[in-house]
């Protein structure tokens, strides 16, 4: 399982008040601590555009990651590229984006997608020759609050030019919170086929409407195994307003935990980070876990982190291929699949 830590960039790019730098070091400085072993760290993008993150290139020199952890930044365009260069031997990967519409992609970056499209090739191209992972980030990619229905077809065209153009990885973002877990499984699926088992899938949902990890659940299901998310629920989308934050790390890792699907992160460790940049931002967060805690099964904590008994929970079977099996999952906790018999409840 792989869940990439976006809150240093996305979140903190949503904040009104100006976080300082010495703050972001400190906080990125616990999150590599956690488990995780993807963060985005930072953006090159204009000062005058997002004061927040004008101290990307001190941010970079300052934070202390441990080896076998990847810094990713956010690249805009050429420039911004060029601008993070001066840093390379600080990060690992870089992220590219553009939107699935053309209303949201102007409203956000002033260019129509091919125009995005056609700068990001060139972004990608002299990336991978500096050595550098690619991950090509399409926002609005299960609905745009401006055009309504995105037509997955257009999202898939988008996203294989962007693999044409060097990506490796590509993150498909719901941007303003609109998709749901029906909808979310016949994407991925389809998303497979048209892209092959050689592009990472990475899902990137948002918390606007409480639907963030019913959605995971259901890209779990078609066996997506990579997933963006922020510690605190921080971030959102700067267009339109009122798009709130990405589902939170530890609501995510909590869940996973108790799903018995191993994460190598430390829950508590990052609970402790999210309890930080609250105190940071002085301000309540939306994550549910900082509020109500991890789950206390009063038992012995296996190594892993997560109880010793997994009977508590129910575990589903990941198969990129197949996707889970909720009815191996109801079986494998003495409940009959569906069709087969009474559902006794679960106590």
């Amino acid at each position: 399982m792989r869940i990439r830590e976006v809150g240093p960039r996305d979140g903190f790019q949503n904040e009104p008040e100006v976080v300082a730098t010495a703050d972001k070091v400190r906080l990125i400085d616990a999150l590599v601590r956690t488990g995780l072993r993807r963060i985005e760290a930072t953006s090159f993008v204009r000062a005058d555009v997002i004061p927040q993150l004008a101290d990307a290139e001190e941010v970079l020199a300052r934070i202390d990651v441990p080896e076998g952890v990847a810094v990713s930044v956010l690249i805009p365009n050429e420039r911004g590229l060029e601008n993070a260069l001066r840093a390379r031997e600080r990060f690992d990967e870089i992220n590219v984006f553009l939107s699935a519409s053309e209303t949201h992609n102007r409203k956000n970056v002033n260019r129509s997608i091919d125009e995005s499209l056609v700068g990001l090739a060139a972004v990608l191209g002299r990336a991978r020759a500096e050595g550098l992972r690619c991950e090509g980030v399409i926002s609005v990619a299960f609905g745009c609050p401006y055009e309504g229905h995105v037509p997955p077809a257009r999202v898939f065209a988008i996203a294989q030019r962007l693999v044409d153009a060097g990506a490796q990885e590509v993150g498909f973002g719901d941007t303003t919170g609109m998709a749901n877990p029906l909808q979310v499984r016949a994407f991925f699926e389809e998303a497979r086929a048209a892209l092959g088992d050689d592009v990472e899938l990475t899902a990137h949902f948002h918390n606007t409407r409480g639907q963030g990890l019913a959605n995971v659940l259901a890209a779990l299901e078609m066996g997506v195994d990579s997933f963006e998310s922020s510690f605190g629920e921080l971030g959102g989308c700067p267009v339109p307003a009122g798009a709130t934050g990405n589902i939170a790390t530890e609501d995510l890792v909590s869940m996973l935990h108790e799903m018995g699907i191993s994460t190598g992160v430390d829950l508590e460790a990052l609970l402790a980070a999210a309890r930080a940049v609250r105190e940071v931002l002085g301000r309540p967060l939306g994550s549910h876990t900082l509020v109500a805690g991890p789950v206390d099964w009063h038992e012995p904590a296996a190594s892993s982190g997560v109880p010793a008994d997994p009977g508590h929970r129910v575990g589903l079977v990941l198969d990129r291929n197949a996707g889970a099996s909720i009815d191996q999952a109801r079986r494998a906790r003495g409940q009959p699949a569906e069709g087969e018999g009474e559902v006794l409840e679960h106590d």
